[in-house]
């Protein structure tokens, strides 16, 4: 039995995107205003990642896209991935850093923008993790878990957990005794952390990055599994803005923020190398996994 809100795990697409939208009201921003790209203001969707409550980071990151982009930006932030997806294909946002699951579903709809590299590449893992004490070596001890989610979008907190188990003719209702969604990677850990959960799926960037910020947290788990290496969440755009100089500008100040002294600020608050441009391909092994899940039903 799993434990989710309404509509959970099910695969994002235009109808339901749309549906999101005509109620997406009722949401938080950190800059006054609602989402709408044709509106004054650059709209830069946020997903609710482990940094998106750092208000330095916040400050900083406004700041330096403000600049560079050369009219205010409003950094908006909602509490899904589903409702900052569905405002991003929808064209009200003109810009997002979103997660490679959502990129691969809707990227007929959507141009790369950036993608961030880490420690020297565009890439990251996820991780299966435990409690630091606990006996278990192998995705499989993790029978019968209470088990967390980040979020039902998410690639790295749920979609290569739910890959790997199709790819065993399993499902996450059948493997664990129950699973939950904490909607934010920060939020698996404490809840591996504190017993909430038996194990999770999380960032691997994530982990680490908070393993130095949290040492106590985040040393009360360890990682079991960690996946191959995948492409890393990525800022995108919708197409149908391909032409507005402000999404080049934004582009233009990713890619070249570890030149910028504020640039570098940034990019040392979110522990990132900066931002390169990459082809669709690299998020190829992502789609797999999407098929994968969508073969096995």
């Amino acid at each position: 039995m799993s434990a989710r809100y309404p509509a959970a795990g099910k695969v994002l697409t235009r109808r339901s995107a749309m549906a999101l939208c005509a109620g997406a009201a009722a949401s938080v921003a950190f800059a006054p205003g609602h989402p709408h790209a044709e509106g004054n203001g650059f709209k830069f969707g946020l997903t609710p990642v482990f940094l998106s409550n750092d208000l330095e980071l916040l400050a900083a990151l406004r700041a330096y896209l403000t600049e560079a982009i050369g009219e205010p930006v409003e950094l908006v932030s909602r509490r899904t991935y589903q409702e900052i997806t569905a405002l991003l294909v929808s064209g009200q946002l003109h810009a997002a850093w979103i997660c490679g699951y959502p990129y691969v579903q809707f990227k007929a709809d959507l141009d790369l923008v950036a993608t961030p590299s880490w420690h020297g590449q565009p890439r990251y893992q996820s991780y299966l993790i435990v409690a630091a004490d606990r006996h278990a070596d192998t995705w499989e001890d993790l029978k019968g878990d209470m088990h967390a989610f980040s979020d039902p979008d998410s690639n790295s907190g749920f979609l290569v957990t739910r890959a790997l188990l199709a790819e065993n003719g399993l499902r996450p209702e059948g493997f664990f005794s129950r699973h939950f969604y904490t909607y934010g990677h920060r939020n698996v850990i404490r809840a591996v952390a504190s017993g909430l959960a038996q194990s999770g799926s999380v960032d691997g960037y994530v982990w680490d990055v908070m393993s130095e910020l949290e040492p106590d947290l985040v040393g009360q788990t360890r990682i079991l599994r960690r996946s191959e290496w995948l492409g890393f969440p990525p800022v995108a755009s919708p197409k149908g803005l391909a032409s507005d100089p402000r999404v080049a500008r934004l582009k233009e100040a990713l890619t070249t923020m570890d030149r910028d002294a504020n640039g570098r600020k940034v990019l040392a608050l979110l522990r990132l190398d900066g931002f390169v441009a990459t082809e669709p391909e690299l998020f190829d092994t992502i789609a797999a996994k999407v098929d994968t899940v969508r073969r096995f039903g």
